[in-house]
């Protein structure tokens, strides 16, 4: 039986995300803050824009992703009174694994089911339908759902019980923000002596340095191009998350704490709605 799935949440990832499941024939409904943005690519799409209550009652696979812990929470409140029984959720936000275990315990109270599933892969990848996709729920729901997350998944993998997936996600953001840095930093200095972008960056991409952001920013940032992927302000958000896990965790906090500082000054200059890469606005010289 073909799988009757919904997106609600139609941001730089949810929209192509929601495309992808149209493509492969199972999109019937999609959703947004702003039924206006829902409205739009509903009719694009050529499916619903119905309510969330609506959309509870008919889907089978639900998925989600949204900005906030209170977001998800919200769309999870919405859902439950009329959600189908058997219905799996899944949702691709960033968000606390707190929050992941309490959105599982609501659905599962209402006789549906969860997944935690963040996402990684940045615009290019909802866009080109590749994204890395980590799992936290059973491993016989993932089953049951893996045709709607192979739309645009590349790689779904099972990390475990529901908030291994967010758990998966935070170790993830770390690793971008160092990343970030170390490229943001080293290209500015690249820049300051004088060497050639085209011929640098190639270069160091074919070596031990070589790295997604690099390939994908590298050029856009030395041409002061900050609005081709990932919001800063939403980086600096998922850290904050990221922090906390951390702490209880009792592991080293410098990237984390360096990236909240460095996103936040660059939020204050007005700067938040910035690809991250504009990181390199804090490293060139004063």
């Amino acid at each position: 039986m073909t799988l009757k799935a919904a997106f609600i949440g139609l941001g730089a990832m949810g929209a192509p995300m929601a495309g992808h499941l149209h493509t492969k024939g199972l999109l019937a409904a999609v959703a947004n803050r702003s039924q206006a943005k829902a409205d739009a690519l509903a009719a694009e799409l050529g499916v619903a824009a119905p309510s969330l209550a609506d959309i509870a009652a008919s889907c089978d696979v639900i998925a989600l992703c949204v900005s906030a812990d209170a977001d998800v929470i919200g769309v999870v409140e919405a859902l439950v009174p009329t959600l189908k029984q058997g219905a799996i959720v899944i949702d691709h936000s960033t968000v606390a694994p707190a929050t992941a275990t309490k959105a599982a315990r609501m659905i599962a109270e209402a006789g549906g089911a969860f997944l935690d599933a963040p996402v990684s892969g940045g615009v290019e990848g909802a866009k080109n339908g590749k994204l890395s996709v980590m799992v936290g729920g059973d491993a016989d729901v993932l089953e049951r759902a893996r045709p709607a997350l192979e739309a645009y998944g590349a790689r779904i993998t099972h990390m475990g019980k529901v908030g291994s997936g967010q758990a998966t996600k935070a170790v993830n953001q770390v690793l971008v923000a160092g990343i970030a840095h170390a490229v943001t930093e080293g290209l500015a200095l690249g820049e300051a002596l004088g060497l050639d972008a085209d011929r640098l960056i190639p270069t160091l991409a074919a070596g031990a340095a070589g790295n997604w952001f690099l390939d994908k920013r590298g050029a856009t940032m030395l041409r002061n191009e900050f609005s081709v992927g990932f919001k800063l302000a939403l980086l600096h958000k998922d850290l904050g998350i990221v922090r906390g896990i951390a702490t209880e965790a009792g592991t080293d906090r410098t990237i984390i704490e360096q990236s909240l500082a460095d996103f936040s000054e660059l939020m204050s200059q007005g700067y938040g709605d910035d690809d991250i890469s504009a990181l390199i606005r804090l490293k060139r010289p004063s």
